[in-house]
């Protein structure tokens, strides 16, 4: 859970017994029923990885309610939607499997959740059928799931979902800046 980074820190700070009191009593390897049903409510996350020289990226991933499932005792899956093409976030995952995600509850109760693992990525899931918009589905099998402090968090309120969102049955709407001059002769095909 710490390297030696970590514990010059929490002795310079005198923390390491609190550091080593919360590993013990909130550090686990499996998804808790509460863990679960927190991640499943969230409407976003962010991803942090790195690429295979350890330089970090972090990204946001929003989608409904639910687009984070849990699949097994260990192991949640998200789906990944069209974006702005850069592929930050999979090519990394395609050179360094190790990832960070960070899930937060804004309103009224606020929480944090943090699930560090490996990644692996699927562009032929047939899970991706049931999932409008999936482009890969991203499987992360946990190695540190723990709950963090949400004190620093504002309380924001979540007004409208994003338009952008896929939805079966529906033409994904396309951001405006798809269609600026710099950028609308390189769109792919499949969103222009």
């Amino acid at each position: 859970m710490y390297h030696s980074g970590h514990r010059e820190l929490q002795d310079r700070f005198g923390s390491r017994a609190l550091a080593d009191r919360l590993a013990d009593h909130t550090r686990r390897t499996r998804f808790n029923d509460d863990d679960v049903r927190f991640i499943e409510s969230v409407p976003f996350f962010f991803l942090a990885t790195a690429d295979s020289e350890g330089h970090p990226d972090c990204s946001f991933k929003g989608g409904p309610p639910g687009f984070v499932k849990v699949v097994a005792p260990d192991q949640l899956v998200f789906p990944d939607y069209d974006g702005n093409g850069m592929f930050r976030s999979l090519g990394n995952l395609s050179v360094n499997p190790h990832v960070g995600l960070l899930f937060l509850r804004v309103g009224e109760k606020r929480g944090r959740l943090r699930v560090n693992g490996r990644a692996a990525l699927s562009f032929d899931d047939p899970a991706m059928a049931s999932i409008p918009g999936a482009q890969a589905l991203v499987r992360v099998t946990a190695e540190h799931i723990f709950p963090n402090c949400p004190r620093y968090i504002p309380r924001l309120e979540i007004v409208e979902d994003s338009v952008y969102l896929p939805k079966a049955g529906c033409t994904p709407v396309e951001p405006q800046w798809k269609s600026f001059e710099p950028f609308k002769d390189a769109v792919p095909p499949r969103a222009r």
